[in-house]
């Protein structure tokens, strides 16, 4: 089974969720919190992902993992999908959570190897 960072890069890159995307070009995890419960952590039986139904214990993960919380500065992403997700976001008066580790990143896959539990 796929450990955590792994996981998680499955389901930033996956077309299936609406509650989490690559923000800041690649380089940050942005996560809309409300969906994110429902759409991911809620999940049971075979389609469950993580271990953890629990918001606090999924952020844990991604600390022990290395990812730091983002202030975001409300700067407007470039790309059109980000772009989107943000709009839709923020209409639906979401709290959105930016994660930012420095080998989780799309550009480069290969850095993932280096993401370790701390």
């Amino acid at each position: 089974s796929l450990c955590f960072p792994q996981k998680l890069w499955k389901i930033v890159e996956s077309d299936r969720f609406q509650s989490i995307w690559w923000s800041e070009g690649g380089k940050c995890v942005a996560i809309d919190e409300e969906l994110f419960k429902e759409e991911v952590l809620g999940r049971g039986g075979a389609l469950r992902i993580f271990t953890t139904q629990s918001m606090k214990s999924f952020i844990r993960q991604l600390n022990l993992y290395g990812f730091t919380k983002m202030q975001q500065d409300f700067q407007r992403s470039a790309s059109l999908p980000e772009f989107l997700a943000e709009e839709a976001a923020a209409a639906a008066h979401s709290q959105i959570l930016h994660y930012y580790n420095p080998s989780f990143n799309r550009e480069y896959p290969q850095l993932l190897e280096k993401c370790r539990r701390r």
